[in-house]
C-alpha cells in the first residue's frame, strides 16, 4: 500500500515552477531583442519592436519608453537644414556682378563696333596690306605698316597719310573712356642719322608724331593717350628677311580694355 502511494506521488509531481521559468525565458528573449535593436541606432525599428512587445505583454498599453534616439538619416537632414538656415545660399548674381557684366557687355560691343568700322575703312581705301586689326582679351590693336606713314628712316608723317590719322582719330573719338597707347617699332638694322642715334629714338619719335595728329581732335581726351618706343625689341616676324623686317617696322595703336577678361570669358 505504501509503495503504491509513492508511485502515485511521483506520477503527480508539482510542475507549477515551469510557468515562472517560461516567463523568465520570455523576458530574456525580449531583453536580447531590445539590446539588438538598440545597437542598430535606428529609432524607427526600435519603436516598432517596443510597440509589438507592448502589445504582446500588455494588450496595447505602452509601459516601455519610446526611443529618444535620433535616426541617422533624420540627424543628417537636421544638420543639413541647420547649415542652410545659418548659411543661406548666395544669390546667383549679386548687384555688383550684374553691373560688371553690363559694363563688360558694353565694352565688348564698343570694341567690336570700332573694329568693324576700322575694317570697313581699310577695305574702302584698299589698305589691307598696310593696316590690320586684332581684338583679344586685353585690347583692340590697330597695326599700321611704317611705309603707310613714313619715308625710310624718317619720323615725319607723310602728307598723304594724315587723312588716315584723322580718320582714325574720328573713330576713336566716338568711343571715349578708353586708354589708348601708341607704340613705335623698328627692325634691327642700326640707324645712322644725326637726329636719331638709335632705333629707340626713331620708334619713340614716330609714335609721338602719330599721336599728335590723333590728339588734334576736340573729341579726344589727351589724358587717356600715351606713346612709347620699343625700338627693335618686340618683333612680330624674323629680321633675317626683307619681308620680316618690313613687318617689324610698324606703329601700333592699342585701345585697352577697362575690364580685363579672363581666359574663360574670352572663349
Amino acid at each position: 500500500m505504501s509503495r503504491k502511494r509513492h508511485e502515485d506521488h511521483e506520477e503527480h509531481m508539482d510542475e507549477t515552477w515551469l510557468i515562472p521559468y517560461a516567463d523568465l525565458l520570455t523576458l530574456l528573449l525580449a531583453l536580447f531583442i531590445i539590446l539588438f535593436a538598440s545597437s542598430q541606432l535606428d529609432s524607427k525599428k526600435y519603436d516598432s519592436i517596443m510597440h509589438s512587445l507592448n502589445n504582446a505583454f500588455t494588450g496595447g498599453e505602452a509601459p516601455f519608453a519610446m526611443s529618444n534616439l535620433i535616426p541617422i538619416n533624420d540627424s543628417a537632414n537636421a544638420a543639413k537644414n541647420n547649415n542652410k538656415s545659418q548659411n543661406p545660399p548666395a544669390k546667383v548674381e549679386s548687384k555688383t556682378d550684374s553691373q560688371l557684366a553690363a559694363k563688360l557687355q558694353k565694352e565688348e560691343k564698343d570694341l567690336q563696333e570700332l573694329k568693324k568700322s576700322m575694317d570697313a575703312f581699310i577695305k574702302e581705301n584698299n589698305m589691307s596690306e598696310q593696316l590690320t586689326t586684332k581684338l583679344d582679351k586685353d585690347k583692340l590693336t590697330i597695326t599700321i605698316s611704317d611705309r603707310a606713314l613714313f619715308d625710310s628712316g624718317s619720323a615725319a608723317i607723310k602728307q598723304d597719310s594724315q587723312k588716315l590719322a584723322m580718320s582714325m582719330s574720328n573713330l576713336l573719338g566716338s568711343y571715349p573712356g578708353y586708354q589708348v597707347e601708341v607704340a613705335g617699332h623698328t627692325d634691327n638694322i642700326p640707324i645712322h642719322r644725326a637726329d636719331f642715334e638709335t632705333n629707340w629714338d626713331l620708334s619713340a619719335k614716330r609714335a609721338v608724331n602719330f599721336m599728335k595728329i590723333l590728339l588734334n581732335n576736340s573729341k579726344i581726351e589727351p589724358a587717356s593717350y600715351s606713346s612709347v618706343g620699343f625700338g627693335e625689341y618686340r618683333p612680330i616676324a624674323t629680321n633675317d628677311t626683307t619681308e620680316g623686317r618690313a613687318k617689324n617696322r610698324r606703329v601700333e595703336v592699342s585701345i585697352l580694355r577697362n575690364i580685363k577678361m579672363t581666359d574663360e570669358i574670352a572663349k
